[in-house]
Parts: C-alpha cells; sequence; structure tokens
C-alpha cells in the first residue's frame, strides 16, 4: 500500500485495525472476543472451551492475561484487551486449573441452576457474570455456564440441547 496511501487511508478510515502491526491471527481472535462481549455489561469472564467461529476464545484470552505473554504484546493489542474490560492476571496468580471434563455433573448443576433461576426471575437471560446458589450450597457461575451452553450447542447430546430446548435456551 506504499504506492496507494490513497486507498491505505480510505481503509483506514473504515476499520483501523484493517493491516494491524500484530499477526492477523491475533486481531481474529480479538475480534471474536470483541463480539462476544460486545453487549455484556461489567465484569465478565471467558473460560477455556469457549468457541466462536471455531477459535477457542476463551482458551487464547487466558493465554494473552498470563503476565509474560501480556508483556510482549504490543501497546496497541494491550490497549484493545483494557478497552474490552481485560486485564493481565497477577504474577502471583495463576491461570485457573481446567475444568475436568465429563462425569463432573456439571451439565447437571447447570440445569438445576437454570430451572431456579428461571423458576425466581421468569427468564433464562441471564447476566454473564451471575452465580446462582443451589440449595445444597453449590454454586454456580450460570451466566459463563448460559453462554458456554448456547456457543457449544452444536456439541452437545440430543437430550442435552433438547434440555435446554425446554427451558426455553434455544429459542
Amino acid at each position: 500500500m506504499d504506492r496507494h496511501p490513497e486507498r491505505a487511508a480510505a481503509l483506514a478510515a473504515i476499520d483501523p485495525d484493517w493491516n494491524p502491526a500484530w499477526p492477523v491471527t491475533w486481531q481474529r481472535h480479538y475480534a471474536a472476543v470483541r463480539e462476544l462481549l460486545r453487549d455484556e455489561d461489567g465484569q465478565t469472564e471467558v473460560q477455556p472451551g469457549v468457541t466462536v467461529s471455531g477459535m477457542d476464545v476463551g482458551a487464547w484470552l487466558a493465554r494473552q492475561r498470563q503476565p509474560a505473554v501480556w508483556q510482549a504484546l504490543a501497546d496497541g493489542q494491550r490497549e484493545r484487551l483494557e478497552q474490552l474490560g481485560i486485564a493481565p492476571l497477577s504474577p502471583a496468580r495463576e491461570a485457573p486449573a481446567k475444568p475436568l471434563k465429563g462425569g463432573s455433573g456439571a451439565f447437571e448443576r447447570g440445569v438445576a441452576a437454570l430451572v431456579q433461576y428461571k423458576a425466581r426471575t421468569g427468564s433464562v437471560t441471564v447476566p454473564r457474570a451471575h452465580r446462582e446458589r443451589l440449595e445444597d450450597g453449590t454454586e454456580v457461575r450460570l451466566g459463563v455456564w448460559r453462554s458456554n451452553m448456547r456457543s457449544r450447542r452444536d456439541s452437545l447430546a440430543d437430550a442435552q440441547r433438547q434440555q435446554l430446548a425446554d427451558l426455553g435456551l434455544f429459542d
């Protein structure tokens, strides 16, 4: 574009990030996280395993927040993440352990929390940061769970998908 500065200026007017100084794969992940968080209010958490367009943006974001990775980012990259309310982990705090796969009853606890929330509020629209405490004292990060179920809809078993549809999650 050096030979056509007017084209570069026109493209920059449309999208300042059309030609980032960092890898385009980073920009794609960032854009996916930005769109995922666009309608969220307040502090949000994107867990590893949350996918957008086939990209695990949760794992990507967890990596970006690691102190060493955060420091290695370009100023513009850090600024973009900070505009989304994303900050690095403190050096003393490690990334959360990956949740156990299968058999942990996480789906059943999430359904129980959603049923309880719906009974109380009449809605299955849950703020992302909301936590629901079940009668047995278990706390479920219901907003995150709901978001994960919606983004992983195609990978759920038919019975699970039907159960969530019956609750009104996939309307």
